[in-house]
C-alpha cells in the first residue's frame, strides 16, 4: 500500500527565499550602497515579485470590501440628497405645469364671445363629481356674490351646468351629463332644434325631436337654443355632434354629441346672472 508523502520542497524554497532577504538587507545596511549589494537585491525583488502579486490579487477583494463598508454611509447619504433634489425638481416642473394650465383656463374664460353683455360672476370649482351617480360640482361663490339658483354655468369650451343649490359662499352646479340635465339646443347648421339629455354615467348626451328628414354632419356644433322660457340663453355651445342615424319608420334621429367642455377637469367657471324672468 503506498503511502502518500508531502515533499518538502515547498518549505524549502519559501526559507531559503526568507534568509535570501535577510543577508541582503544586513549586507546592506552595512555596504553602504555597494553596487554587488543592489544587484543582488534587485534580483531578489523580480524573485520576489510573483509571491507579492499573488498575495495583492488575494488579499485586494478583502480591502476593497472594508473600503466600501467604510464609506457605505457617505454614499447612501448623497444617494438621498440626490433622490431629494429630483422630487424636488419633479415638484417644481409639475407646479409650473399646472399654473401653465391654470393660466389657459383663466385666459379662455376671459374672451367669452358667447357670453355677449350678460353680467357674470367668475368662480373656482372647489369640488368635482365624487362618483356616476350624481355629476355636479361645487364652486366657491354663492348668494353673498350675486349666484342665484337655476342660472347657467359656463367654461371656455362653452355650457358646464345650471347651478341647483346655493349658500352664502359656495353653489352646486349640476353637470349638463347628468341624467336629469335638459337642455334645449340648436344645430348650427340648419338651425333644427331638439332637446340634449344627460345619460348620467359617460360623457355623451342624447338630443331628441332632431326630424328624420334634417341632415346632420359628424362634427357640427350644438348650442343652446334660447327659447321662450328655456333656462339657458341663446348661443352656448353644448356639444358637438358624434353621432346621427335614423331607424327605418322612426319619428326622430338618433343624434348623440360630446361636450364642448372637459367636464371632469374644468377649473375655473363663470356664472351668468341670467334668467328667463330677465
Amino acid at each position: 500500500m503506498a503511502v502518500y508523502r508531502r515533499t518538502s520542497r515547498p518549505r524549502f524554497t519559501l526559507l531559503l527565499l526568507v534568509l535570501t532577504a535577510i543577508t541582503l538587507l544586513t549586507l546592506d545596511e552595512r555596504s553602504n550602497g555597494l553596487g554587488i549589494v543592489d544587484g543582488a537585491r534587485d534580483g531578489a525583488q523580480d524573485l520576489f515579485a510573483p509571491v507579492k502579486a499573488a498575495a495583492d490579487s488575494v488579499f485586494r477583494p478583502v480591502t476593497d470590501f472594508f473600503d466600501g463598508a467604510l464609506h457605505y454611509g457617505d454614499v447612501t447619504a448623497e444617494n438621498d440628497r440626490l433622490r431629494e433634489q429630483l422630487a424636488e425638481r419633479e415638484s417644481a416642473m409639475l407646479q409650473a405645469a399646472d399654473a401653465a394650465r391654470e393660466r389657459e383656463a383663466l385666459l379662455d374664460l376671459a374672451g367669452l364671445d358667447f357670453v355677449g353683455d350678460i353680467p357674470t360672476v367668475a368662480a373656482r370649482v372647489v369640488l368635482t363629481p365624487a362618483s356616476g351617480f350624481e355629476l355636479t360640482l361645487s364652486i366657491d361663490r354663492g348668494r353673498d356674490a350675486g349666484v342665484a339658483k337655476g342660472m347657467a354655468v359656463v367654461s371656455g369650451g362653452g355650457l358646464v351646468g345650471q347651478v341647483i343649490d346655493v349658500s352664502r359662499t359656495r353653489s352646486t352646479v349640476r353637470l349638463v351629463t347628468d341624467a336629469s340635465s335638459n337642455v334645449g339646443v340648436r344645430l348650427a347648421a340648419t338651425g333644427e332644434t331638439g332637446v340634449a339629455a344627460g345619460r348620467g354615467a359617460g360623457s355623451t348626451l342624447r338630443v331628441d325631436l332632431v326630424d328624420p328628414k334634417t341632415k346632420v354632419d359628424k362634427g357640427e356644433i350644438v348650442v343652446t337654443s334660447g327659447l321662450q322660457n328655456s333656462a339657458y340663453p341663446p348661443g352656448i355651445p353644448v356639444g358637438k355632434v358624434v353621432a346621427a342615424t335614423t331607424a327605418t319608420g322612426a319619428l326622430q334621429q338618433d343624434v348623440t354629441i360630446e361636450p364642448t367642455v372637459d367636464l371632469p377637469r374644468v377649473t375655473f367657471v363663470k356664472v351668468l346672472q341670467w334668467g328667463p324672468a330677465r
